[in-house]
């Protein structure tokens, strides 16, 4: 199994260079080694994964001020259709016509084919390989709202990988983002007053869950795995947060109007 951010030799048929350079891509910030801490902070490059699901109409925002754009396999289609181009696709291809690669790989953009049987889905290759450039934000698309429920729970999964603590990792569709949160963290919550706030215990019960903000306030809680009682709550006023003792929790914002209660 994957432990570092390093490319997978053994699973990489071949990286199709890009052959042209398109200028309208944005250039990926540097940050050099000897910056300042507070030069640091400063210089965060956000990455956006596009998969396979089909994309909400707001996500087009997220794409739109990305420094570095990856299509994971079949992200790829639904990014010709909305008239993007990415700076790079990954995975094993079997979702996207050979012509499009192809297309895809003149314009520019660096295609990474891997094969069919390996040891990790598209999405995490293509989350991976934004994290080795350097992306400290990285936002996924399409992780949710496709046929196979069996990718849309590995690609929830994935955001409570330890190895991706200490960066800002979220799925978004729409109105609904997802982070996680894990042993000794907290989150300051994104989404305005009145929207929905679901936290659910992933791996195991999480204990020394304490909320701000939140209708139904938590102090030094336990949360069980697999109980609903982090389920629907709701942010009531700023600033609204949660953070934990132990374990690790998916942190689930619906802002006002996106859902269901």
């Amino acid at each position: 199994m994957w432990t570092g951010f390093v490319h997978r030799p053994s699973n990489l048929i071949r990286v199709m260079p890009a052959k042209e350079v398109d200028e309208r891509l944005p250039a990926l910030p540097v940050v050099r080694r000897h910056m300042r801490m507070e030069e640091r902070r400063m210089v965060v490059m956000k990455a956006v994964v596009v998969a396979s699901g089909a994309l909400d109409a707001a996500d087009v925002a997220q794409i739109d001020d990305a420094a570095l754009l990856i299509a994971a396999d079949g992200g790829a289609v639904e990014l010709e259709r909305l008239g993007r181009r990415p700076h790079r696709l990954i995975g094993d291809l079997d979702s996207v016509d050979a012509a499009l690669v192809e297309r895809l790989a003149d314009q520019g953009t660096q295609v990474e084919r891997h094969p069919v049987d390996k040891d990790a889905s598209d999405s995490e290759l293509a989350l991976e390989a934004a994290i080795a450039a350097g992306a400290g934000s990285i936002v996924i698309l399409g992780a949710l709202g496709a046929e196979r429920l069996d990718h849309e729970l590995a690609n929830l999964l994935l955001l409570a990988d330890p190895a991706f603590a200490g960066r800002d990792v979220r799925i978004v569709r729409g109105a609904t983002t997802v982070r996680a949160v894990g042993p000794g963290g907290s989150l300051d919550l994104d989404a305005t007053v009145g929207s929905i706030v679901t936290l659910l215990p992933i791996g195991g019960d999480v204990s020394g869950v304490s909320t701000r903000g939140l209708r139904w306030h938590l102090e030094g809680a336990v949360l069980r795995f697999g109980r609903s009682r982090g389920l629907s709550n709701e942010i009531a006023g700023r600033p609204a947060s949660v953070s934990i003792g132990a374990g690790s929790l998916l942190v689930i914002e619906i802002e006002r109007g996106g859902g269901d209660s």
